[in-house]
C-alpha cells in the first residue's frame, strides 16, 4: 500500500483506514455477487441489507428513539437549507435562526427566499466576524416558531456549541454536518438533524437526515415537487429514487468501524484528547499562534483556526507540513491563516505528530 498522508482537510475529509480497506477487499466482488456494490441495483437484496444496516447503525450509535426516521438524501447541506423551510414554513408559519457562521448564514438566507420575513435571525455575532458564539442570554426564542435552526459546529470559523440552545418547547433543527457523531448527545430535543457525510461519516454525496415523527407529520406533502418532500423519502425508506449506493455503503463501513472501536463514547474520548493537544500547543505559544476564536469555551474540537505572525510564515508552515506528510492545513479563503480539521478519522497520534511539528516550527521561526 502506498504511504498515506495525515489528512487535515475540512471536507471531503479522511476516512478510517479499516473502512476503506473493507471497501478495497470487496470492490470487485461484493458478497459473492461477482459485481461491485456500485454495480448492484438499489432494489437488490444485497444492497438492501447494506442500506438497512446503515440505518440501524445510525440509530444504535446515537441511541435514536423509535419515533424518528433516518433518511439518506442527496444534495448536501445546501439542499437542506432550502428543503427544511419548504417543508415546514407554509401558511404563515415562522422559524428562528441562530446565525453563527458562514454556513448558518447561508441556511438563513435560503429560508428567507422561501418564507420571507417569517424566517427570523434571532442571534448573531456577524459584527465580530463570528469569532465567538452568542451567549445563552443573547438567544431569545420566539414561542410562535415552528423550529429554531442552528449549526452545531462552524467549519469555517472554528466555533462549536458544547451545550445546545434552550428553545423550550420549540423543536431544534440543526446542521450537524461537521461534527455529527463526534460525541454522544440527547436526540430528543431535536425535531430534525441533517449532516453531509463528507466530514465524519463517509464520502460526499450522502446526507443523513434524522426527523422526528411529529415534525414529519407537519411537513407539506403534495404541494411540493416529489423529491423535496421528506414524507415521500420516509415512506420509501430513502429508496424513492436511486440513492447514492456506494456512498451509503462506505457510510455503513464507517459506522460499523465506529461501533467496533467502542462507539461514540470512545470517539468522544479521542476527540477531547486531540483538542487538548492542539489547543494546548496554541496556548503554549500564544505569542506565535494566534487563535481566531476569541472565547475559549467556544473553540471547536473539529476545526481549529489560528494565525501565524506573517503571511510568509503561514506559507512556510503549509509547505513544511506537506513535506512532512500532513496536508489540508491552509485556512479557509475568507479567513486565511491555518485551519486544522480533526474529524473522527484523525487519530490522536496524527495530532501528536502535528503538535511536535508545531513546537519545532516555533523554535526555528519564533
Amino acid at each position: 500500500m502506498a504511504k498515506r498522508v495525515i489528512n487535515f482537510y475540512a471536507g471531503p475529509a479522511g476516512l478510517p483506514l479499516p473502512a476503506l480497506e473493507r471497501a478495497q477487499a470487496e470492490l470487485l466482488d461484493f458478497e459473492g455477487t461477482g459485481m461491485s456494490v456500485m454495480e448492484i441495483s438499489h432494489r437488490a437484496k444485497e444492497y438492501e441489507a447494506v442500506h438497512n444496516e446503515a440505518i440501524a447503525l445510525t440509530k444504535e450509535l446515537l441511541d435514536v428513539p423509535d419515533n424518528y426516521k433516518i433518511l439518506f438524501l442527496q444534495g448536501g447541506g445546501h439542499l437542506q437549507f432550502g428543503m427544511v423551510p419548504m417543508n415546514l414554513l407554509y401558511k404563515g408559519r415562522k422559524a428562528d435562526y441562530i446565525c453563527t457562521g458562514s454556513w448558518a448564514e447561508k441556511a438563513y438566507k435560503e429560508a428567507k427566499i422561501v418564507a420571507g420575513d417569517n424566517a427570523r435571525c434571532i442571534a448573531t455575532t456577524k459584527e465580530e466576524k463570528y469569532a465567538r458564539l452568542p451567549r445563552p442570554e443573547e438567544i431569545k426564542v420566539n414561542p410562535d416558531s415552528a423550529y429554531v435552526h442552528f449549526a452545531t459546529n462552524n467549519t469555517v470559523e472554528g466555533t462549536q456549541f458544547k451545550s445546545f440552545p434552550n428553545a423550550g418547547k420549540v423543536p431544534l433543527v440543526c446542521d450537524m454536518s461537521s461534527d455529527f457523531l463526534w460525541r454522544p448527545f440527547d436526540v430528543k430535543p431535536f425535531g430534525l438533524i441533517y449532516a453531509g457525510a463528507q466530514k465524519n461519516l463517509g464520502p460526499s454525496g450522502v446526507t443523513v437526515v434524522i426527523i422526528r415523527d411529529d415534525m414529519l407529520n407537519q411537513c407539506l406533502d403534495k404541494e411540493l415537487p416529489s423529491y423535496l418532500r421528506y414524507r415521500i423519502h420516509a415512506e420509501k425508506n430513502s429508496l424513492y429514487n436511486t440513492p447514492p449506493t456506494f456512498g451509503i455503503y462506505i457510510l455503513r463501513n464507517v459506522l460499523a468501524y465506529n461501533k467496533s472501536i467502542g462507539g461514540v463514547v470512545a470517539i468522544y474520548k479521542n476527540n477531547l484528547r486531540k483538542g487538548e493537544l492542539l489547543y494546548g500547543c496554541v496556548d503554549r505559544h500564544a505569542g506565535f499562534y494566534k487563535p481566531f476564536v476569541t472565547v475559549k469555551e467556544d473553540r471547536s474540537f473539529m476545526n481549529a483556526d489560528f494565525f501565524l505572525p506573517s503571511e510568509e510564515l503561514t506559507d512556510r508552515f503549509v509547505k513544511e507540513c506537506k513535506a512532512n506528510g500532513m496536508i489540508g492545513v491552509k485556512g479557509y479563503r475568507d479567513i486565511g491563516g491555518i485551519r486544522i480539521s480533526m474529524y473522527n478519522a484523525v487519530t490522536v497520534a496524527d495530532v501528536e505528530t502535528l503538535v511536535g511539528f508545531m513546537d519545532r516550527f516555533v523554535q526555528k521561526n519564533g
